[in-house]
């Protein structure tokens, strides 16, 4: 909302030495937000002026057309002398009144004005468009053109009101009153401590029989129909040049005499209006909901298909607005044409449900002034006002009467009140204001307060975002100032530190930053079509998802039930720009809904809540497991003078896993599997034990090929996923220090051959058995195929044994008959034989 601080100086008596910055620090301690403070015509300077046009002659021989033209600035140039000036604008005349900038003039930008030769001629200054003078399109695109009453040789810069601050207000989403220069006003006021001329407050007649005839088939999209009617306007009557530089400075652009007045009381009072060519209507107004399928133009010229929700405005041949978006262009008023133009006008003032609203301008991508508007919430009650300030303009600048009917169509309404305890701001701020300032703050912003201990508060018609009482809190709480508010620090008990969740979360991710991990935090939304993409069976547990009821994006309305689609899509992205080599991970929460659906109750805010009403919230939240996950594409190891790189492989992602099972302190059983994503042939599932039972805790591997084509990922792309949560229930993170042995180690090296299916954990974990406590560690050093020597459909597996005694030096015959043991029971469950 952009507000020119000389509008704003209308209806607050503000000090005249207050700039835009200062006004721009109170607003924002009051709790606007105030982005910028544009200074217009800072760098202007004159002298700028009024000139008459005594001739034209046309230049030629030129590539475009060129006029040296005769100017009458009075006694501006010194002289009295009418002023020489080459122009290239073909929208003036003879006659005309037009702004002349003389030499020695500054024009925004720092452009500086002197005598020329140009043409073939020397042009004494020039004639000045509204973009050069940084007022803004006025709809010409070419000379300002003044009306003819306008006084030769008066200070132009003083005329067209170049010279002002602008404030730029963001406004939320819930302050719709500070869509106005009326609301803007009032909380400037507020801040100041001065009086409000609320520009609202007009005698307004009573609505009568006589008034046009308007029928409300929707009560519950549109609570109030105000209808005036004003005949009789000149259709040469312009907007004067204050009403046209009013909308310019607030980013509207002049249109035509009597829709720039509906738009200037729409940004004066915060109520849209809309203005009907009389002569157009044809019988009553309607506001109905649309048939499915009708359609309307829109002035803005697309013929629009209805959906049966829409809120529409109506006469007897059909729809000939969409409600609080855009009127029809089958009632459009007519600029004057040769002598032809609208003299009758219905003004429409009505209130529309904000949710209607909102919904009919996103489902037709048309968000205009008034829809921005009535989404945000408008002042009901001042729509009466508003026409009857439309009305007045009317006849005043257009020369119009005022018809006697007045129609206003209303549903009953109670004002909203709210009951409040007077120290309730006290508790919610921390901070002891008292009652009477509690009341005071309250009324100033429109609140009708009665009442000691217990207050009862009517809510102010233009504040429909007052709902509750913490809303009246931070009223009390924003007026008296955020800054004043006492900042306290936190007093956390010695000793207690992170917890062992958090503890555990940090070391599994300095462990994969460590083995050359990059984390990449993703947002938990996902679509249910990334299953299918995963290849996940139709029953799959991870196809249960938790739907939100407002989604960021139509398109991922869920929450994630896995890590990997989050991360898959990173890696696609860093790899289409450019890095190939790619180890990614991420820790996170993802989502599973209970079986029974609960709803979530409100907790308080004014005290903790209870231990009871901690446990049914979380009783009715989905469960949110903590996972980790990591993908890797690319090489794994770079080539360089030291010798070959490598690829990243499903042996790296199995290794990330066991890393995170190390830090967590978990005996992780790795075993084949098969599941979803991953290549069924390069699968490896993780398996926990817990009370007796196994217990599957995640997968990684190699990617499936249809996976990796349906993400756009690059070949052999490998994954690893884990639930952390179950890794730290099962895990004992005890540090635990090195054994250190006085004796020496005894190697011993074994070379098996196994069919090539034996999954090569299956024989370590049978050698590890056999080896029995004086195993010390086993490694797998070398995987060996070749039919000719080995058989076909063979593989040989070479692993080095390490023994130790704790209290003596192992003989060569205690290792070897330790590693014999070995040996046969893996013989025994794997069928593995020595090699050679």
């Amino acid at each position: 909302m952009r507000v020119p601080l000389s509008w704003l100086r209308e209806y607050v008596d503000l000090p005249a030495t207050e700039t835009g910055r200062d006004v721009q620090a109170k607003l924002i301690s009051a709790g606007l937000e105030v982005e910028t403070v544009e200074h217009l015509g800072a760098d202007l300077k004159g002298p700028l002026v009024v000139g008459q046009v005594l001739t034209i002659e046309e230049l030629e021989g030129f590539k475009k057309p060129i006029r040296f033209c005769t100017v009458d600035v009075g006694q501006a140039n010194g002289t009295g002398e009418p002023q020489e000036i080459v122009c290239g604008a073909r929208n003036f005349a003879v006659g005309d009144k037009v702004v002349v900038v003389l030499p020695g003039a500054t024009l925004p930008g720092g452009f500086s004005i002197s005598a020329r030769k140009t043409y073939g001629k020397t042009s004494h200054g020039m004639i000045c468009s509204g973009d050069e003078l940084g007022m803004g399109d006025d709809g010409s695109h070419g000379i300002i053109v003044l009306p003819p009453e306008t006084e030769v040789g008066k200070d132009a810069i003083e005329l067209l009101e170049l010279v002002d601050e602008v404030l730029d207000i963001a406004v939320t989403a819930n302050r719709g009153d500070c869509l106005s220069i009326r609301g803007v006003a009032r909380e400037t006021a507020i801040a100041y401590g001065l009086p409000l001329r609320d520009p609202a407050l007009l005698d307004v007649p009573g609505p009568n029989a006589y008034g046009y005839p308007v029928q409300v088939s929707e009560p519950l999209g549109c609570d109030r129909f105000t209808a005036r009617t004003v005949s009789g306007l000149s259709p040469e009557a312009r907007s004067p040049i204050w009403l046209q530089r009013r909308l310019q400075k607030v980013g509207m652009r002049p249109i035509s005499l009597a829709v720039d007045i509906t738009n200037y009381v729409m940004m004066e009072l915060g109520q849209p209006l809309h203005a009907y060519d009389r002569g157009l209507v044809q019988g009553t107004i309607g506001v109905r909901r649309a048939a499915e399928g009708e359609e309307i133009v829109t002035l803005d010229g697309a013929k629009r298909k209805l959906h049966a929700e829409d809120l529409v405005i109506t006469d007897d041949r059909g729809p000939i607005g969409l409600a609080g978006v855009m009127g029809g262009a089958n009632t459009e008023i007519a600029d004057h044409e040769e002598g032809e133009g609208t003299t009758d006008v219905v003004i429409e003032a009505a209130h529309f449900d904000a949710v209607s609203i909102a919904r009919t301008a996103r489902r037709h991508k048309l968000s205009s002034e008034a829809s921005r508007r009535f989404e945000r919430g408008v002042d009901p009650a001042a729509a009466a006002a508003a026409a009857q300030r439309t009305v007045d303009l009317l006849v005043l600048l257009a020369g119009g009467t005022a018809d006697a009917g007045v129609t206003e169509v209303a549903t009953p309404s109670a004002p909203h009140t709210i009951a409040v305890a007077a120290d309730h701001p006290d508790k919610v701020a921390g901070v002891e204001y008292g009652r009477e300032t509690v009341v005071r703050r309250l009324q100033q912003v429109g609140c009708d307060v009665y009442g000691q201990d217990e207050l009862i508060v009517t809510v102010p018609s233009w504040r429909p975002d007052l709902a509750e009482v913490n809303d009246l809190a931070e009223e009390v709480i924003r007026l008296e100032g955020y800054e004043n508010l006492p900042s306290t620090l936190p007093k956390p008990p010695s000793g207690r530190g992170l917890t062992h969740r958090q503890r555990l979360h940090r070391r599994v991710g300095r462990a994969l930053a460590g083995a050359g991990y990059v984390e990449a935090p993703n947002y938990p939304f996902i679509g249910e079509q990334v299953f299918d993409q995963l290849l996940l069976e139709a029953d799959d547990p991870a196809r249960r998802v938790v739907k939100l009821t407002n989604p960021l994006s139509d398109e991922e309305p869920a929450l994630r039930t896995s890590l990997l689609p989050g991360l898959l899509g990173a890696l696609r992205r860093n790899d289409g720009r450019g890095s190939h080599d790619l180890a990614l991970f991420e820790t996170g929460l993802v989502f599973q809904p209970r079986e029974e659906q609960g709803v979530a109750a409100q907790l308080p805010v004014d005290r903790r809540p209870t231990d009871e009403e901690i446990a049914a919230l979380n009783a009715v939240l989905p469960e949110q497991p903590r996972h980790v996950a990591a993908v890797l594409a690319g090489a794994r190891e770079q080539a360089g003078w030291w010798g070959k790189g490598r690829p990243a492989d499903y042996a790296d992602a199995i290794e990330a896993g066991r890393a995170v099972a190390r830090e967590a302190g978990v005996e992780l059983v790795v075993r084949r599997g098969q599941y979803g994503p991953w290549h069924p042939g390069r699968c490896a599932e993780f398996v926990v034990v817990a009370d007796g039972a196994e217990k599957v805790v995640g997968y990684a591997g190699e990617l499936h090929p249809r996976v990796v084509k349906a993400f756009g990922l690059p070949a052999r792309t490998s994954a690893m996923e884990l639930d952390l949560d179950a890794l730290e229930a099962v895990g004992d993170d005890t540090p635990q220090a090195p054994s250190i042995s006085t004796f020496p180690v005894a190697t011993q090296d074994v070379a098996l051959v196994v069919d090539k299916f034996v999954p090569h954990t299956d024989v370590e974990a049978a050698l590890r058995e056999g080896a029995g406590s004086l195993l010390e560690a086993i490694r797998l050093f070398d995987v060996y195929e070749n039919a000719e020597q080995l058989g076909d459909g063979k593989k040989s597996l070479a692993y080095a044994l390490r023994f130790r005694a704790a209290d003596r030096t192992l003989t060569v015959d205690e290792a070897s008959a330790a590693r014999d043991a070995a040996v046969a029971l893996a013989g025994e469950r794997t069928g593995a034989v020595l090699r050679g």
